[in-house]
């Protein structure tokens, strides 16, 4: 009986030095169209989020993706506040072209840090922006695409702190891996009171077969990859991540009947002015 019980022992000791008997967190991607996480209720098992803002955590519940940080990035020379209010902005609103490419439905998940929770920001106003299939933006004087309005738009957070965007996979201009810009803004009537910009980068294999591929093959490989992009590889612009603050902003892309689906959650802290 000594020796069962020394064996037992033995076995359990074991097993805890090899963590059997620590339960695992599982880290998943949303399931698109199932039902939102419960915020009201303490979750089962959950995951830390630190903001590239504050350096404060919040909690989200294992069935949104883990993202370790969402540091800013620089908003670059493109941005133009078009106001577009709109879901899809693949199409041009001034001639009704429509831009051509790969599907790409976009799912971000905006949150604010209250208290170490992560809550759902609601009526937040989330621009995208990025290139066409041949690396050009919109409405830009200096490549002759002044007055067109495609591949821009914004979308307000619902409850859930949840905006969708169709569009097409972008391409790559000069001295840039691809990636899409996003920012995030509130207001109070007009007035502006919270503003938060950054940039999403794409997986370089995925890219690669995409830019394999008509339209995106007629514009030329692309020269950079996210690692030999110095915006990529650089400091957040707001100080919280001093390298490879593009690790920290790469969407999570897997494929759906048509193209992609690229999700990301966003962590801001509105009570912290920019």
């Amino acid at each position: 009986m000594k020796t069962l019980h020394i064996a037992i022992i033995s076995i359990v000791v074991v097993a805890i030095s090899a963590g059997l008997l620590v339960p695992l967190a599982i880290h998943q991607p949303p399931q698109l169209g199932a039902p939102p996480p419960q915020f009201g209720s303490p979750p089962q098992q959950s995951t830390t989020q630190q903001t590239g803002t504050t350096g404060q955590t919040c909690t989200l519940t294992p069935s949104l993706i883990e993202v370790e940080s969402t540091p800013q990035q620089t908003e670059g020379p493109y941005f133009v506040d078009e106001m577009l209010d709109r879901s899809d902005i693949r199409s041009d609103p001034t001639d009704g072209s429509v831009q051509d490419g790969i599907p790409l439905r976009l799912v971000i998940h905006v949150y604010d840090i209250n208290n170490g929770s992560c809550i759902p920001l609601r009526g937040a106003h989330v621009d995208i922006w990025h290139t066409n299939s041949q690396g050009l933006y919109s409405d830009i004087q200096g490549i002759n695409t002044a007055g067109k309005k495609y591949l821009r738009g914004y979308q307000v957070t619902d409850n859930n702190g949840t905006v969708q965007f169709t569009t097409i996979y972008p391409s790559w201009y000069e001295g840039r891996a691809l990636h899409i810009h996003v920012k995030v803004r509130t207001f109070e009537g007009l007035q502006k009171t919270f503003e938060w910009t950054s940039q999403f980068y794409l997986d370089d294999s995925i890219s690669d077969k995409v830019q394999s591929q008509l339209p995106y093959s007629n514009h030329g490989p692309r020269p950079l990859t996210n690692n030999q992009d110095s915006i990529y590889t650089g400091p957040s612009t707001d100080g919280m991540v001093q390298t490879n603050s593009g690790g920290h902003l790469m969407l999570d892309l897997t494929n759906d009947t048509q193209g992609y689906v690229g999700t990301f959650n966003v962590v801001v802290d509105t009570g912290r002015s920019k």
